[in-house]
């Protein structure tokens, strides 16, 4: 993994962070996170195993000092690396397909709802919930994959062509 890469990654992460900070709560105190999708598009964009962890582990970290949600500091650090493998593992089973925005869309879609499901389980286990689970993910998490899948349409084109640019020795996918 080289430093550009690296540095891209952390430059994805503290947009994440900011956006994930400036973004309301929605229902009970919980917000779609932006984090999350700044770390999708990270591990798009350099989809290697080194990057893949410490993306994660950034994003676990970052998740974890900025969170509201009881029980969420740890939550997020156990969920942040399993979602972030199984959207990798996502990555490489569809790597005959043609990878654009739409590619991306969903393949952030899924991975939202795979990430809020392992948070709302960890969390349940850690502490409690502040409503019914099958609630949660019908009210906060389907809508943010619906909201983090929009937001890579629209960001996965222009970070594409940015690293194009910018490290041409990345596999941007």
């Amino acid at each position: 993994m080289n430093t550009k890469s690296l540095a891209f990654t952390g430059v994805l992460l503290a947009l994440g962070y900011v956006l994930h900070t400036i973004v309301p709560p929605f229902f009970l105190g919980m917000k779609p996170d932006m984090l999350l999708t700044m770390m999708f598009l990270a591990i798009m964009i350099n989809p290697q195993k080194g990057n893949v962890v410490m993306a994660s582990l950034g994003a676990g970290m970052i998740s974890a000092l900025t969170t509201g949600f009881p029980g969420g500091q740890l939550a997020n650090i156990i969920e942040k690396p399993l979602t972030a493998f199984i959207f990798f593992f996502f990555i490489l089973a569809l790597s005959k397909l043609k990878q654009g925005a739409a590619t991306a869309a969903l393949l952030t879609a899924a991975g939202t709802i795979v990430s809020g499901v392992l948070f709302l389980s960890a969390a349940l286990l850690i502490a409690s919930l502040p409503g019914p689970f099958t609630a949660l993910v019908l009210t906060v998490v389907l809508p943010a994959a619906g909201f983090n899948a929009a937001l890579m349409a629209v960001l996965y084109p222009i970070a594409s062509k940015m690293t194009k640019r910018m490290l041409p020795a990345a596999s941007v996918r």
